[in-house]
């Protein structure tokens, strides 16, 4: 069996600024190695080729909780360990969520939502998408500079989840710094510091929601909540499922999509050929939205456990052991991608696995690429210029997270 412990080797530190602003070198390291590697520091084995993340993810035997092959007891030591305990509401509303479920429980949350996810119900909303950003590219087209993460990106995913939901708009800057603030825990620095930030951040959430929930109540609309409160009461949910459920839709629709459109526009920044492409053939938005996601995965780091003994790539593992699934390394592997670390807007076919595989596939795929598609192609139609101000943009620290923490910009209307 290979055993590399990565946190006493000085090439692999995930939290530093060297892997924030170019992770593949690692990544393609990680690649290179026999059989999967070990992660001390965070307990895991990892799994960077695609062959080998897409078996762990599509593996029935894999799932996201330990609750079917763990005691309480041993669930518990494993939390304190991993400073995961002494959060009640984060335990309640966050550790315990649609995403970190299997089985029965898993499959029932997911039902109550899935339908008003598919590509049918979603674009029903395109309209509705295009009209919000006609209008704040209304209101940025005469700044010749700005942040595109924060004066635009930041403004986008969070409105359209939030009127998905039933959230005012004025509201939905707060529930951002909410959402980040409460997943920035999911990372491996879990300092107390930080445990606090997501607790806090966990309640005044929830309790924002309880509020939002007895208004829709009181007063029942054509919105994703007024249907969850019809779920709740039909017995398909209980009232913490409510909560957890609404939190996790919000939450999953804001950071990864900030930071994809991030990416996504330093990318097109970085290869002005391919921008040139889609200015030329617009229909290319149809490879290109997904090829963004391949290139620069916004959540390139998921985790799973095995309920029974398997075998992976040569190895064996027992029952109970933890993978590292690195979506961003298995999305640039050159078994599976050819000239992987090359964006290429036309590429097809692109079966890349950004949105993960299995029971837990991204239940806002759909909306995630159409916001995507109606931002770029709204975006090119509009400015005939848009150029790099900072050459080189800071990209966000964590293993659990892809993109630019600002981008600087300049634009020139067409």
């Amino acid at each position: 069996m290979v055993t590399m412990t990565l946190s006493n080797t000085p090439a692999f530190a995930p939290l530093s600024e060297a892997f924030a602003q170019d992770p593949y070198p690692y990544y393609a390291a990680l690649r290179a190695t026999p059989g999967l590697t070990y992660f001390e520091e965070f307990d895991v084995w990892l799994a960077a080729r695609f062959a080998d993340v897409n078996q762990i993810v599509t593996d029935a035997r894999m799932v996201r909780a330990m609750d079917h092959i763990a005691s309480e007891e041993e669930i518990a030591a494993q939390k304190r360990a991993g400073n995961w305990h002494d959060m009640p509401h984060h335990a309640r509303f966050v550790q315990f969520s649609l995403l970190d479920r299997d089985g029965e429980v898993h499959d029932r949350l997911r039902k109550q939502v899935f339908k008003l996810f598919t590509p049918v119900m979603v674009d029903t909303l395109r309209g509705q998408i295009q009209t919000y950003v006609d209008g704040l590219i209304d209101d940025l087209t005469d700044r010749t500079e700005l942040d595109f993460v924060e004066d635009f990106a930041a403004r986008v995913p969070g409105h359209v989840i939030g009127r998905i939901l039933g959230v005012p708009d004025a509201d939905c800057p707060q529930l951002r710094v909410w959402s980040e603030n409460i997943v920035q825990f999911f990372d491996i620095d879990r300092s107390d510091a930080r445990k606090e930030l997501a607790e806090r951040n966990t309640t005044e959430f929830y309790l924002y929601l309880t509020d939002l929930k007895n208004k829709r109540m009181a007063t029942p609309q054509n919105d994703l909540m007024s249907g969850m409160i019809a779920a709740e009461k039909a017995g398909h949910m209980s009232a913490d499922e409510f909560i957890s459920t609404a939190m996790l839709i919000l939450m999953a629709g804001h950071g990864s999509t900030i930071d994809v459109l991030g990416s996504g526009m330093h990318t097109l920044l970085r290869y002005p050929e391919e921008m040139a492409r889609l200015r030329a053939d617009p229909s290319l938005f149809k490879t290109a939205i997904p090829e963004m996601f391949r290139f620069e995965s916004p959540l390139p780091f998921f985790h799973r456990y095995c309920t029974e003994d398997v075998e992976i790539a040569g190895q064996t593992f027992p029952r109970a052991t933890k993978f590292g699934v690195l979506y961003g390394a298995a999305n640039r592997d050159p078994g599976q991608f050819p000239e992987p670390d090359r964006f290429d807007a036309g590429r097809t076919p692109n079966w890349h696995i950004a949105f993960g595989r299995g029971a837990h596939f991204c239940l806002g795929n759909h909306l995630a690429r159409l916001n995507m598609e109606i931002v770029f192609a709204s975006l090119l139609r509009r400015f005939a210029h848009i150029d790099l101000v900072d050459t080189n943009p800071v990209y966000k620290r964590g293993l659990s997270v892809r993109g630019p923490a600002s981008l600087k910009i300049a634009w020139r209307a067409a």
